[in-house]
């Protein structure tokens, strides 16, 4: 893990937030190339869910709702707590379901007694900061989709079943965030919430864990770094009739990354009730009135992109490029799935002093970046530069040399197989599309 986490930084994946003063625990910022690969991760999540899949509406919710919602939501009850554990000699504080001994993990001291403490994260609207002003950071994007079930349902024109997706920002202020960021206070969620007829939500509940799962593998995640791990019934949420967890097997350990809950009528009917409003759904054909069952699907997008980073991060013996020194030098590659990799195609010019060279890369360069995601790095020996985007995960790198000046065609080199062939200028755009099916 600790080589990984030094990759993100050195070629710009994640950067600790706030660093310049002394950071801010358990935040992190997504760099130039973290930030590719973060919104490639949802582009294909968005498009797996609302495009492929049928009767699914997106939705983009604002994250402060009025507190009634995670009232009513039992957000703000016991029920949305964890125990909090304090070391009474070095007065470390721990969630008590983390640890496996009733001792300190730090210095073996002893722990007070768990007290619960709320994960909502607090803030006021407008000028005065008093109970009538409070207010919360969502500490998850569902319940802007069950505040929008009426409105996404009429205003188009949809009919059960059906599903709303959202992408967003949540904030759970956790007593021990880690694993670098597997756990954090700040978090972005993809979730679609499947409203069914109560008849048919395990028939769906199924479907929905065999096509998520199938996400990952589709996306190049290998099939042993993957499970499924179904809860308890006394591990259920309170609203909970089924859950499943899609569990990736990191280097600390099996971790969730998305879970599939079977939500029953829970949702609906409790903002129904605490609201006012009728929420029912209302069935034209049958003539039959009811609030239909969710099945959810809720994703990380912080630990799904953990995971396809850990799942791309390979360690290879020297000998991928010629400026490896020794045949046990290790060299790091990153495997990335083309739908995923931040950069598709670096543009290389053999050497960089020579103006007839570099003129026609750069030429080239403009041609690729209005269809594909672009490098152009001239520092260095090629081989390093070969060895640079190999580190990044980029797919192609193009050469251009001495023979592209007399026959108008180029070296291309896959990162995977490292095998290399001429390719001309005029059928790059052409070829490329097709290797990386864009």
């Amino acid at each position: 893990m600790s080589k990984i986490i030094s990759l993100t930084k050195r070629r710009g994946f994640i950067f600790p937030s706030s660093e310049i003063y002394g950071g801010f625990a358990s935040c992190y910022d997504f760099g130039p190339l973290g930030v590719e690969l973060k919104n490639n991760i949802k582009k294909a999540w968005w498009r797996e869910i609302t495009m492929k899949q049928e009767n699914i509406v997106g939705l983009d919710a604002a994250i402060l709702m009025s507190p009634k919602v995670w009232q009513a939501s039992g957000h703000l009850t016991a029920g949305f707590a964890d125990e909090l554990v304090e070391c009474k000699k070095c007065h470390h504080r721990f969630r008590k379901d983390f640890l496996e001994k009733n001792e300190c993990p730090d210095c073996g001291g002893d722990l007070t007694e768990p007290k619960k403490f709320n994960l909502m994260m607090r803030t006021f609207v407008g000028p005065i900061e008093d109970e009538n002003s409070m207010a919360y950071l969502r500490a998850e994007t569902c319940q802007g989709i069950y505040m929008n079930f009426k409105n996404a349902l009429n205003s188009s024109r949809l009919k059960v079943p059906f599903g709303i997706a959202q992408i967003g920002k949540a904030f759970r202020n956790e007593i021990t965030p880690g694993n670098f960021i597997f756990r954090t206070r700040e978090f972005e969620q993809m979730e679609m919430q499947w409203f069914c007829h109560p008849k048919q939500a395990d028939k769906f509940f199924d479907y929905w864990k065999k096509e998520r799962m199938e996400w990952y593998l589709d996306l190049g995640i290998k099939k042993e770094n993957l499970r499924f791990k179904e809860a308890g019934k006394d591990e259920l949420a309170h609203y909970a009739k089924r859950a499943v967890d899609i569990e990736y097997k990191f280097p600390f350990g099996w971790k969730e990354v998305e879970g599939i809950h079977n939500r029953g009528d829970w949702d609906l009917s409790n903002h129904s009730k605490n609201s006012g409003e009728d929420l029912k759904y209302f069935d034209e054909e049958s003539g039959e009135k009811y609030f239909p069952h969710i099945i959810e699907t809720s994703a990380g997008a912080d630990r799904s992109f953990l995971a396809f980073l850990t799942d791309a991060f390979s360690e290879v013996k020297g000998g991928r490029t010629k400026t490896t020194e020794s045949t046990k030098e290790i060299e790091y590659v990153l495997k990335f799935h083309k739908a995923l990799a931040p950069i598709k195609i670096a543009v290389l010019p053999l050497v960089k002093n020579k103006p007839d060279l570099v003129k026609v890369a750069q030429k080239i360069y403009k041609l690729l970046k209005p269809n594909f995601s672009c490098q152009y790095d001239e520092i260095g020996s090629i081989g390093r530069r070969y060895r640079r985007q190999d580190e990044i995960g980029t797919i192609f790198s193009i050469t251009v040399d001495f023979e592209t000046l007399e026959k108008n065609d180029v070296t291309l080199r896959d990162r995977d197989t490292m095998k290399q062939e001429r390719v001309k200028i005029s059928d790059l755009v052409e070829t490329l599309k097709k290797q990386l099916d864009v």
